[in-house]
């Protein structure tokens, strides 16, 4: 039997126009690829600041100490009660550790948590501050 005009009448298009789906999605694309560097998650601490510095080793584990009192391992918080069982395993896996700390903490908070990495194995422990510029003798913010 022979297709007409006539007998596609009734019949609805079954076929699914991509066009406006490449589109929608491609306008996506750019806002999540927009997005994407202002989303950067991290602890939220004011570093002390000073003119002396290392840039950190990627390859090192980072301890945050933040003004609250939490404790974080790269940017894992951990409760105060398993911070030393952490640090014990740690050890036997890295010789050395950053630790920063917000610049409101105490002097001694700092301490307890040298002491603490100190305690259980952990020897090499660098201070994470932020860098500023001197110039001409004089420190600037």
């Amino acid at each position: 039997m022979k297709a007409t005009p006539d007998s596609n009448r009734g019949r609805q298009l079954a076929e699914i126009n991509v066009t406006p789906l490449v589109d929608v999605v491609l306008v996506l694309l750019i806002i999540f690829m927009v997005a994407a560097p202002m989303m950067k998650s991290g602890i939220d601490i004011n570093l002390p600041k000073t003119t002396t510095g290392k840039p950190l080793e990627e390859n090192k584990v980072v301890i945050t100490l933040t003004k609250n009192g939490e404790i974080f391992i790269n940017n894992k918080q951990i409760h105060r009660g398993i911070f030393e069982e952490k640090i014990k395993k740690m050890a036997k896996m890295v010789n050395g550790v950053y630790l920063q700390a917000d610049s409101e903490v105490s002097y001694g908070k700092v301490i307890r948590i040298i002491s603490a990495l100190k305690k259980n194995g952990i020897e090499n422990v660098s201070l994470v501050v932020n860098p500023v510029e001197e110039k001409n003798g004089k420190v600037s913010n």
